[in-house]
This record gives C-alpha cells, sequence and structure tokens, in this order.
C-alpha cells in the first residue's frame, strides 16, 4: 500500500505537482527542517523564541513552495513570487526572534524595521492559514486584533475592552506567552512534529501494511469481518498518525472495498471507516499529540492522562463495531471473504517494526523523559527493528521519511502558530474567564446543557481548525467553566448526603446564614442541594470548591473537563456539513459525500455518550473496580443504544422491543446509580439472549 499522508485535520490542503528543481528544493528544505527539529530536541541549541521562528519560518517558506495560492493553473512567475514571499516570512521571523533584546533594551520600543518584520509574519500567518485551511482562520485571526486594537472600545457589555495601541498589539502577537512565538507553538515545534516525524518513519517502514494485516488475522472471521477490520485498523493506525483524515486515507483504501465487497453499502462502508478513523485520535499513547498537549496545559502527568484514556477510548471502538455487527447480522453476512491470514503471517510482515519502536516511546515517556527526546529515540529503534521486518530502512528511506514528516506537518505548524494569535488575544482581553462565565450562566448550572454548548461551539470551529488546535481555543475558552461546574455536581452530592467538610460551612454562612444552618442540620434533598449551589455566586463558589472538594478530586475534575472538550474537539471529523473524514471515506467509497456524512454521525455517537460518562461518572476516577464497574456497564448500554438505534439485534427488533433496548443502554449507562445500571444491562443482555434465539428458530428463513 502506499504511504499515507500523516497530516493532521486540515484536511488535505491542494498540492502543486513540483518537478526538477522546484521539487528537489522543498526536499530538502523538508529534510533540513525535519533534522534541525529533532537535533534541538536531543540537545536544545535554540532559545524558545528562536526555536518556535525558525518553526513557523521554515514551513512558512515550505508552505510557500508546496501551497499554491489558487486553484488552477499557474505559470513560473507565480512560483517565483510564492517564494520570494515564503522567503521573507521567513526572514522577518528569524529577525524578530534575535531582535527581542534590542526591543526590550528601547523600552519595547519597535523600530521600522520591527514594525516590518511584525506585519510581515502576521501577513504570513494569515495567507498561508488560508492556503491551508481556507478563510476561517484568517478571519477569526483578524477579528481577534481587531478586537484589541479598536472594536472592542466601540462595544458595550461584558465583551467592552478598552483597546490597546498598534504597537502593544503588535509586540504581544509576537512575544506574548501564547502568541505565534508561544507556548502553543512550542507544542508545535518540541512535540506534534517530532512524533509526525515518528509516525512517517513507521508508515515507510511498513507499518500500515501490518496494521491492516493484524487487524484482519484478529476479525477477518468474525460476522462483518471487513468493518471490523477497519475499526481495529483504524485504532492501531492512531498510534502512528495524529490525523483523522490521514487514518481513512490509509486504512480506507483497503477496508472500504473489502466492505463493499462483502455486501455494505457504499455510504454505510465510508461512515465505518471515517468514524473508526476518528477514534484514533483518543487512542493512547499519541492520541494525535492530544495526550501531550493536554498535559502540557492541564500540568497533569502524561502517564495519568493516557491511563485514563485507554478504556474511552476502546469503548468508543466497541461502539462503532457494535454498528457494524448489528448492521452485518441486518444484511445477512458472514465472515471476511478471504479473510485466512494468520496472527503469525500477520506478525511476519511487520511485527517488531511496529512493537518495539512504540514500546520504546511508551517506555521512555513512563519513564520521564520529554516526548520530543522519546520520540527522537523511537525513530531510532523504527529504523533499527525494520531490518527484523520486510521493509529495512536504509538512509535513502530514512531520508524519505524525514522529508515525509514535514510535508505532512505543513498545515499543522502553520494553523497552530496562527492560532496562537487567537489565543493570546483570549488571553490578553481575559475573554476566556467571561466565556466561562457565560456559559455557566446560560446552562442555569446544568453541566449537560454546558456539555451540549461546548460540542456546538466545538462543530463550528472544527469546520476550519484541527482538532488539536480547535481543542487548545476551546479549552482555553471553557474549561475552566466545565471544571468548576463538575465541581460543583459533587458539593451537591456533600450536600446530599451530609457531608460537606465543616471548613467550608463559613462560606456557607456568609452567602446564605439560613442555608448554610439548614446544612449543618444534616442532609438535604437533591433538588435543594441543585438549587442552592446554583444560587451560589461565583466569589462564592470559587472559595467553597477550594474547601469542599479535595484536591484529587479538583484535578480529576480539571481533567474530565478536558477530556470532554478533546473529545467533541473530533466531532467535525464525521459531523455534517464540514466532515472532512467522512468526505475522504466518501471519495474512495464513491459514495455521495453528505450522506456519508449523515453515515459517518450516527456510527460515531461514542463520541458524544462516552463524554458524558467523564462528567457523571467514576471512569477517569482512578479507582480500578469503580473504572472497571463503569466500562463493563458502558459496553453493555452502548450496545443497547446501537441496537435500539438500529432496530436490530441478532434478528429484527419489533418497535416495543427497539424502545425497550434503548431505555436499558440508557439506564445501564446512567451515573451513581448501580440499581438501574443492573437492571438495564440484565434487560439488555435478556433481549440479546432473546434475539439469539428468535435468530436460531428462523434460521432457515434468514
Amino acid at each position: 500500500m502506499s504511504d499515507p499522508a500523516v497530516e493532521e485535520e486540515a484536511g488535505g490542503p491542494d498540492r502543486r505537482a513540483l518537478s526538477g528543481l522546484w521539487a528537489k528544493a522543498a526536499f530538502a528544505l523538508g529534510v533540513g527542517l525535519a533534522l534541525v527539529h529533532l537535533a534541538a530536541a536531543l540537545r536544545p541549541f535554540l532559545s524558545e523564541i528562536e526555536r518556535n521562528a525558525l518553526h513557523f519560518g521554515g514551513f512558512a517558506l515550505l508552505a510557500a513552495l508546496i501551497l499554491p495560492a489558487a486553484r488552477g493553473p499557474e505559470g513560473t512567475l507565480a512560483r517565483w513570487r510564492d517564494l520570494i514571499f515564503g522567503a521573507l516570512v521567513a526572514a522577518a521571523a528569524a529577525h524578530l526572534a534575535l531582535g527581542e533584546d534590542a526591543i526590550y533594551d528601547r523600552g519595547v520600543r519597535l523600530a521600522p524595521l520591527d514594525w516590518a518584520a511584525a506585519f510581515t509574519v502576521v501577513l504570513g500567518a494569515l495567507e498561508f492559514a488560508r492556503r491551508a485551511a481556507g478563510p476561517i482562520i484568517p478571519i477569526l485571526i483578524m477579528l481577534a486584533l481587531g478586537y484589541v486594537a479598536w472594536w472592542g472600545s466601540l462595544i458595550g457589555g461584558v465583551f467592552a475592552f478598552p483597546g490597546l495601541s498598534l504597537e502593544t498589539v503588535m509586540f504581544r502577537t509576537v512575544y506574548g506567552d501564547d502568541a505565534m512565538f508561544g507556548t502553543i507553538a512550542s507544542i508545535s515545534s518540541t512535540t506534534v512534529f517530532p512524533f509526525i516525524i515518528f509516525g512517517a518513519f513507521l508508515l515507510r517502514s511498513g507499518a500500515g501494511g501490518f496494521v491492516i494485516a493484524l487487524a484482519q488475522a484478529a476479525a477477518g472471521r468474525m460476522i462483518g469481518g471487513p468493518g471490523l477490520v477497519a475499526v481495529l485498523a483504524s485504532g492501531l493506525t492512531g498510534t502512528i498518525s495524529g490525523s483523522a483524515v490521514a487514518n481513512t486515507a490509509s486504512t480506507g483504501v483497503i477496508t472500504i472495498p473489502l466492505m463493499k465487497k462483502a455486501g455494505f453499502a457504499p455510504k454505510f462502508a465510508a461512515g465505518v471507516e471515517a468514524a473508526a478513523s476518528t477514534g484514533g485520535q483518543l487512542m493512547p499513547p499519541i492520541m494525535g499529540a492530544g495526550a501531550f498537549v493536554m498535559a502540557s496545559y492541564t500540568q497533569i502527568p502524561y502517564e495519568t492522562i493516557v491511563a485514563v484514556a485507554a478504556l474511552p477510548a476502546i469503548l468508543y471502538f466497541a461502539s462503532v463495531a457494535f454498528f457494524v455487527r448489528i448492521e452485518a447480522r441486518r444484511l445477512g453476512l458472514g465472515a471476511m471473504p478471504g479473510g485466512e491470514v494468520t496472527l503469525r503471517a500477520a506478525l511476519r510482515i511487520g511485527g517488531a517494526p511496529f512493537f518495539i519502536p512504540i514500546g520504546v516511546v511508551i517506555g521512555m515517556l513512563l519513564g520521564g523523559y520529554s516526548p520530543s527526546y522519546a520520540a527522537v529515540f523511537g525513530i531510532g529503534a523504527v529504523i533499527a527493528s525494520s531490518w527484523l521486518g520486510a521493509h529495512p530502512m536504509g538512509l535513502r528511506a530514512s531520508v524519505e521519511a524525514l522529508e515525509l514528516g514535514a510535508r505532512n506537518m505543513v498545515a499543522t505548524a502553520i494553523l497552530l502558530c496562527a492560532v496562537g494569535i487567537v489565543v493570546n488575544v483570549i488571553a490578553t482581553a481575559g475573554v476566556g474567564n467571561t466565556f466561562s462565565l457565560m456559559i455557566s450562566a446560560w446552562a442555569g448550572g446544568n453541566l449537560l446543557i454546558a456539555i451540549a454548548l461546548i460540542a456546538l461551539a466545538s462543530l463550528v470551529l472544527g469546520m476550519g481548525l484541527p482538532v488539536t488546535a480547535a481543542y487548545i481555543v476551546l479549552a482555553t475558552l471553557s474549561a475552566p467553566a466545565l471544571s468548576g461546574m463538575i465541581q460543583d455536581a459533587q458539593i451537591v452530592g456533600m450536600l446530599a448526603a451530609g457531608a460537606l467538610p465543616a471548613q467550608a460551612a463559613p462560606i456557607l454562612m456568609l452567602a446564605d446564614p439560613e442555608a448554610a444552618m439548614q446544612v449543618a442540620a444534616g442532609a438535604i434533598p437533591l433538588a435543594e442541594a441543585r438549587a442552592l449551589v446554583g444560587a451560589l455566586p461565583l466569589e462564592v463558589l470559587g472559595p467553597l470548591r477550594g474547601l469542599a472538594v479535595p484536591p484529587e478530586a479538583a484535578l480529576a475534575a480539571l481533567l474530565a473537563a478536558h477530556m470532554i472538550i478533546f473529545w467533541l474537539s473530533q466531532d467535525s471529523n464525521v459531523t455534517p456539513p464540514v466532515c472532512l473524514a467522512a468526505f475522504t471515506a466518501a471519495a474512495i467509497a464513491k459514495a455521495p459525500p453528505m450522506g456519508t456524512g449523515f453515515a459517518s454521525w450516527k456510527l460515531a455517537k461514542g463520541l458524544y455518550i462516552v463524554p458524558l460518562m467523564f462528567a457523571y461518572g467514576p471512569i477517569l476516577s482512578g479507582d480500578p473496580a469503580a473504572v472497571l464497574l463503569a466500562f463493563g456497564f458502558g459496553l453493555v448500554g452502548l450496545y443497547g443504544l446501537a441496537a435500539g438505534m438500529q432496530g436490530w439485534m441478532e434478528t429484527r427488533l419489533p418497535l416495543p422491543l427497539r424502545a425497550l433496548a434503548l431505555i436499558a443502554g440508557a439506564a445501564a449507562l446512567w451515573p451513581e446509580a448501580l440499581a438501574l445500571n443492573v437492571g438495564g444491562a440484565v434487560v439488555t443482555l435478556g433481549l440479546l439472549g432473546w434475539s439469539a434465539t428468535q435468530r436460531r428458530r428462523l434460521a432457515p428463513e434468514v
């Protein structure tokens, strides 16, 4: 199979077909960028701003070479014009990185050359972001800069902003902690890019073919085998690739034709691939670089994040697999045609080159090494272990993998640096805190409504942002509110159980003496507890959370908030009207794009159900017994919901039983209600047993 792109969710922008000196220049620049970043990961020789400016400037130049300004034919003059513009942007970035001390020496005053360089890099971010992902990000950047420089002072209400001088705006846009060359650029240059290169090496070593073979060996003989192969292959590919689009393009060219050949409708086959590929970014240990970004933002250890993320990711893939199994039964399909690949044969294809490097990376990450350092050693492990497989990597293959990684990073690097401008404005103007307060107000203290609002915002943002960037923006805006509301739910539970810590009582006494006396008398009804907490102002809730919620529970609430946002950030891949993974799968399947989008949206229901378990259940708590119990009920509940939506288990479900399956599935998932969970699971499994009996009884007719 051909080596697919490992490009993130930017959507695969149009690229020039380069040849001759142009192709050689792009190839050399890509290899050079990869080598410099890997060398800096091993032994830092640049300051943070120098590294980040090199990151943006280098990829701006590469973008100028490979991303045309417009579709259609173009002449040599257009290429030279783009090259000169890219070189100017790169030179401006270098000037700003090297001239920071001089600007401070002048009392934070910009010289004429500094002005020109700052405008050039912002213009470069606007133009290359447009080429990579369309007009949405440039529009957001212009609105954000205009807000802090001009129109924020013209509006009233909570979003009124007095405005900053243009010089201050330009300085903070470049040098701010969250700006173009700030935190997000650091994540891109030190974490995302090394792992994109690592993925490119794995693909070049033949890991893609091994993933498909392993999935065929594991699931090919099962009912709905081709669809299950797509689910497994996409989950495994998620350990390589940081992109749902790349997962779809790589595994889909094999799995979609297999599913169509087995009898699945083209639209359904493409939807399965898109939904399963979206889950690749939820699968530890890399999670499309999401695990590292989350660790950087929350200061929660990487190993904690990947440990709690594994079972939810399995739940998501199980939910897609349930739909596949049910659809196969509905269509009367059997195992995969020609699915005779054995596990031994699959491992011979490339087991060592796949498992050894990933084991090295995981071991180093758990050992406390930085992600970038682990990625470099992982690349070395790929090269060494490739000689144990069918595709040994020599110098030429290694250089090609370096160039592939750089080429696949272009859109992501440009977009993440550009998004830094928006995030910097959010931090400068305090928009994040205001937005968090608005979410709390709109939701009226209802956590479910807050999650629905965030899901809607993620869908809108995801139409123009890659998943990592959408997650960063959404987390900046809404994570504080969501984390606080999760803690408030815990306080409500304490009040209803009469277990509010004594040290929190004075806070309640100051806010509502009558309620405080009622609480002091013992437990209060749940509805009254909700009303009491919902009526407390933020200046009271903040200290109350600090006193009532234990530090480990507050940390768990923060992790749950970020996991919810990260999961919801994936939905733009499979949710119309802009669903890039679904559109990619539709092109492979020759299916209607929008119809495929709706099919993938239906199959990806786990993206919305599992985050509710983060908010209301113990699946992220770290308590092994509680986590495993929630996982088990989650599996049964997701199957019940899938069966109810499809109207089928092993045989058709009559309408009353279909409704019963939906109710039982929801009951099995219901938070903090063990009796209801057990009842829902028993009913769901009872329906499955009845359905299997019916199928055996009617076997000659089915």
